[in-house]
């Protein structure tokens, strides 16, 4: 049976680190670090998202403020929100939530945030400056990934690392992150992806799999190796008859990849956890660079 990559638990200790710091700060007389969101619309996933992150905020000692607007919002008011907290010295980071309405280009959005505020780590400044190895912040998700991984102790240096979907999101810096020098790091990475043929037999020579494709119980047991580190970024709601009326499942078929693994993460409490507190991460970092 696999061992588990517990991002729940390994969340909670980077969350009363950070919160450790935030009580130093504080004591000193600084003010706390500042993380604001502006969210467009009522996107029921979006709105459970952006809540949990003021949660987060107020656990380890942040102040946190939302900008709601309507989704019939124009690019031009949004774009004149986004200036006001790029201006404001008050706030240290802030993040637009996604997916935006249409009529809105997304990438016009991101580009207009000022990197140094990109907590989120979408900027293509910071992508860049990620692909290079400089300092920049990462995008939580892949960044979160990174984490658990170092704080289990799992080897990477010259392992096989496949890593499924190729999104700007988590498989593409995924992908740099588990190639860059350094510990986690130093793997050989493929990339495989919509139109990659017989994916399967990569997977299957894979010591590490990422998958982010947003497919419910993608990857079965025939596809990994025995004692693979299986890593599931998927998280999709699944209709049901329960109370709920649905249930969240991951990309990985969990219940026949376990016993073959040999590390693998829950969904959830693998890697959701590890992205909200990534961001936490990346705001105190932003406040520290500000307040140098």
């Amino acid at each position: 049976m696999a061992q588990i990559l517990d991002g729940l638990k390994i969340s909670k200790e980077i969350k009363q680190e950070i919160q450790l710091e935030v009580e130093k700060i504080t004591e000193a007389g600084k003010r706390p670090p500042h993380l604001a969101a502006i969210l467009v619309g009522e996107n029921g996933a979006s709105k459970a998202y952006v809540n949990s992150k003021v949660k987060d905020c107020k656990e380890v000692g942040f102040v946190s403020s939302l900008i709601r607007l309507p989704d019939t919002v124009c690019e031009e008011e949004l774009l004149a929100e986004i200036t006001k907290l790029n201006d404001n010295e008050e706030v240290d980071g802030f993040i637009v939530q996604l997916p935006l309405p249409k009529g809105i280009d997304q990438e016009k959005i991101i580009n207009a945030i000022d990197p140094k505020k990109d907590v989120d780590g979408f900027h293509p400044e910071n992508f860049g400056r990620m692909a290079l190895e400089m300092e920049a912040f990462l995008p939580a998700t892949p960044y979160g990934i990174m984490t658990l991984l170092e704080r289990h102790h799992i080897p990477t240096r010259g392992r096989h690392c496949v890593v499924v979907g190729r999104s700007r999101i988590v498989g593409r810096p995924m992908s740099i992150l588990m190639s860059s020098k350094g510990n986690p790091g130093d793997a050989t990475v493929t990339v495989v992806h919509s139109h990659t043929r017989n994916i399967e037999e990569y997977t299957r020579n894979a010591d590490i799999v990422i998958v982010a494709l947003g497919a419910p119980k993608y990857l079965k047991a025939d596809m990994i190796k025995e004692g693979a580190v299986i890593i599931d970024v998927g998280i999709t709601r699944v209709e049901d008859t329960g109370a709920k009326g649905y249930h969240l499942e991951g990309d990985v078929d969990y219940e026949s990849c376990e016993p073959k693994a040999g590390w693998i993460t829950p969904v959830p409490g693998g890697v959701g956890p590890m992205t909200r507190a990534m961001l936490m991460k990346n705001t105190l970092l932003a406040y520290k660079r500000f307040n140098k």
